[in-house]
């Protein structure tokens, strides 16, 4: 358990390296933080401190730079201090509403966090728990070629296009659409029996050709994957931590996969702010960076946006960077469709 006293040597020591980038030494918080204290009793407690794992040394007789133990004491501190007003409390609402979509809200969301926050920005949501359909459309491209188009709930759109045994023509193909559309807002499950049942007594003639209609939209619906988004990276060369050429690489791979992406976004599971520091993460790729992101669950599904950046990040303009975009996914769209 920390003393009082060891608590503000830690918050002191992880707020100016975040600010300065350089080890922090006895003098410079006794000077700046703990002004009733002398730097002899705040080295002890440095050392202290770093045994207990709050703190490190980079080279002997250095300053202490923060652990990723000394980080999570302060953001769980700055975390406490951010009022939860700040944020909209139903920000997904606009986002599943707005005629940009929810995939493009999401695309934006990363561009513009990358671009007011100097990180990258990143936004992903989850595959649906229960998966409801809200429109399907079957159309004609060729001779057995049909472009099917199914709207999920949330207001995702796949496309896909599939070869059926033999040619249907378009109307057959809109009698099937209408059909299924009868049970939009309805389980896969309830709805394949029924539509089943229309096929064997209305389209007995084109039964095969609809059965693997119906398994291809069942592939959609049932298997639907993780969609993410990430902004810009150019910000973050500037930035002293990723001067190492090896941590821009190991970054970027790991934002290049979906399944390690899909893991970490699985990690936000809590509705509100999620912050992943460091050591914290499992994949080496962010053994050295840290994500700051907002979450929540809607409609079955998790939207995600956030910010990837250093361990050394400063987390509470992090977290009101993140608040700002939320405010603008929030907002009304305008006339031509756009949020504003």
């Amino acid at each position: 358990m920390l003393t009082e006293r060891q608590l503000e040597v830690v918050l002191s020591v992880v707020y100016e390296y975040i600010k300065n980038g350089e080890s922090v030494g006895s003098r410079t918080v006794s000077r700046r933080y703990l002004t009733g204290h002398s730097s002899a009793t705040i080295r002890n407690e440095m050392s202290d401190l770093e045994e207990m794992g709050f703190l490190k040394q980079t080279h002997t007789s250095s300053g202490r730079v923060p652990t990723t133990q000394g980080y999570r004491l302060y953001v769980d501190s700055v975390l406490q201090r951010v009022s939860a007003g700040r944020h909209p409390t139903d920000w997904t609402k606009n986002l599943y509403e707005s005629r940009k979509g929810i995939e493009g809200a999401l695309a934006s969301a990363s561009e513009m966090l990358s671009r007011i926050s100097d990180y990258v920005g990143v936004a992903a949501l989850s595959s649906l728990d229960v998966v409801k359909f809200q429109k399907v459309d079957f159309v004609r491209m060729g001779e057995r070629v049909v472009l099917m188009l199914v709207v999920l709930q949330g207001g995702l759109v796949h496309q896909k296009v599939i070869t059926l045994p033999w040619d249907m023509s378009q109307d057959h193909l809109d009698d099937l659409s209408r059909r299924v559309n009868m049970f939009a807002g309805h389980l896969w499950p309830d709805v394949k029996k029924s539509i089943q049942e229309y096929i064997k007594q209305e389209l007995s003639d084109y039964s095969a050709a609809c059965e693997d209609a119906l398994r291809a939209l069942e592939g959609v619906i049932v298997s639907p994957t993780m969609k993410v988004f990430t902004g810009s990276m150019s910000h973050m060369l500037s930035l002293p931590d990723f001067q190492d050429l090896s941590r821009i690489k190991a970054l970027y791979s790991f934002l290049e996969q979906e399944e390690s992406m899909a893991d970490l976004v699985s990690k936000c599971s809590k509705d509100g702010i999620n912050i992943l520091i460091g050591d914290e993460n499992e994949s080496p790729g962010m053994k050295k960076s840290s994500l700051v992101a907002a979450s929540k669950m809607s409609n079955g599904q998790r939207a995600m946006i956030g910010v990837i950046g250093p361990e050394r990040m400063d987390y509470e303009n992090a977290i009101a960077t993140i608040g700002k975009v939320l405010q603008i996914l929030d907002s009304e769209p305008d006339a031509e469709g756009e949020l504003k």
